[in-house]
């Protein structure tokens, strides 16, 4: 295979990924938008087109490993599939955990919420500009801006603490409250999760523009 081939059918690879980080930015924002609205409708939507993020991540993992075969890339050509491979798996990730929050969506539809959602919504806008700041770093191949994306999971932390706490205080108050609140906090956590793939991402990027691996999440 030529060089310029080579590079063909990375940039195929790469332009299946940025479809793939669209969707599951997609799932993300319909999921939280599905749980808020109590729009079931929306949150199946979410589960059906999990299936495209999947098929995606099939292909980009398939198209990345007939290149490592064929080419038997090193260096830094070896570290940008290594790269992509590892961001696939993250993002494909990211799609469970919007799906869980669809289907939360579906199991609390018909109830009335125990306290206005707020903090929920919120926490999924800041992770859902976490994943498409990460992508357009990835693109840009931009250390820098991939330690400030991951510098960010802080105020997810917060977040998360702040719906931990406040929810606890219910549950403690109001027994009956116990199992929504429950599956309000596991979409807290699904949120948090997805954040943690973000700071994935990131530490693959630096990675892949210097060959050392870094712990961001210290």
């Amino acid at each position: 295979m030529t060089r310029h081939a080579f590079e063909e059918q990375l940039d195929v690879l790469h332009r299946k990924l940025m479809t793939m980080g669209t969707l599951v930015e997609e799932a993300i924002h319909k999921s939280i938008k599905s749980l808020v609205e109590r729009d079931s409708t929306l949150a199946d939507e979410v589960v059906a087109n999990d299936r495209l993020i999947n098929e995606l991540e099939h292909e980009i993992e398939g198209g990345c490993f007939q290149l490592i075969a064929l080419q038997q890339p090193v260096g830094h050509d070896l570290r940008r599939l290594g790269t992509m491979l590892k961001l696939v798996t993250d993002l494909e990730r990211m799609g469970d955990h919007a799906v869980s929050i669809a289907k939360t969506t579906r199991r609390l539809k018909n109830e009335e919420y125990i306290k206005p959602l707020i903090d929920i919504p919120l926490m999924g806008d800041h992770v859902k500009q976490m994943v498409r700041d990460s992508l357009n770093a990835y693109i840009a191949r931009d250390k820098e801006e991939a330690e400030k994306i991951a510098a960010r999971d802080d105020v997810v932390d917060k977040l998360y603490s702040t719906i931990f706490r406040d929810l606890i205080a219910l549950m403690t108050r109001n027994s009956d409250s116990i199992s929504q609140a429950t599956h309000l906090l596991l979409v807290a956590q699904y949120l948090e999760r997805i954040a943690d793939h973000v700071t994935n991402i990131c530490e693959w990027i630096i990675y892949m523009k210097t060959g050392k691996m870094t712990d961001l999440n210290q």
